[in-house]
């Protein structure tokens, strides 16, 4: 870790704020192949009660793929990159958008794929993630920004993360998620930290800092940030630590 050290960090006084792939588990060759730690769960769980509730995930992959993931564990959640928003374990899951992407953009996009061996996508509804790990995307972004200049009346969003690209509808981000969150108890009146890998999470980064809070990276030192996790084993270890 570098810089600010999270280890100083009082529980009572932060809402925390966690990215999942790369961050509290590591990357896999694909989503569905990711393993979850077993003593992962019990130190969220323990964490959560720590922090009295004031813990959420922050997550590409749906809420209810966030619930079969860390089962039998229910958390706070943002899914969908702040699409979605669970504010009680015990609440439904609230979709901020109403639209979603067309079919065609979807049938383009596998059609676009066929020329890039080794890539695939997923349909989250109002994202398409395209994923590259271990392909050769030599070409990819470009034709991607054509897929996404021949439907400019969607305005939608093209978003470069770590192997991965998200053509995104707009209005909803992770920034967003953590000022929704921090606005009702009980993260109300604490100061956000959130801890994420992927350049895509940049507009939560900006959120908690521009709330007086803390913003750490994985992997990657990113500028302007309070530190950094060296990688996501380090972030599960102080995890472990915050809930003792």
């Amino acid at each position: 870790m570098a810089r600010a050290d999270p280890s100083d960090l009082e529980p009572q006084a932060i809402g925390l704020f966690l990215d999942v792939d790369g961050t509290v588990v590591d990357i896999a060759p694909s989503p569905a192949a990711v393993e979850i730690p077993m003593s992962l769960v019990d130190d969220l769980a323990a964490a959560d009660r720590r922090l009295g509730g004031a813990l959420a995930l922050l997550s590409g992959r749906p809420i209810q793929e966030l619930d079969r993931l860390f089962a039998p564990l229910r958390l706070r959640a943002s899914g969908t990159h702040g699409a979605e928003m669970r504010y009680d374990p015990d609440a439904p899951t609230e979709m901020l958008v109403e639209v979603r992407l067309p079919d065609d953009a979807w049938e383009e996009l596998q059609r676009l794929l066929q020329g890039f061996p080794g890539t695939f996508a997923e349909n989250k509804a109002v994202t398409f993630a395209v994923h590259y790990r271990g392909a050769n995307a030599a070409g990819l972004l470009p034709a991607l920004r054509r897929l996404v200049d021949d439907h400019a009346e969607l305005q939608l969003d093209l978003v470069c993360g770590r192997r991965v690209y998200e053509i995104k509808l707009p209005g909803f981000d992770k920034g967003a998620a953590i000022e929704r969150f921090m606005s009702r108890p009980p993260f109300a009146g604490r100061k956000p930290v959130f801890i994420a890998d992927d350049p895509v999470d940049r507009p939560g980064f900006m959120a908690a800092l521009a709330m007086g809070g803390m913003a750490f990276s994985v992997g990657v030192e990113q500028p302007g940030l309070s530190g950094m996790f060296a990688q996501p084993s380090a972030v599960r270890s102080w995890l472990g630590r915050i809930g003792r």
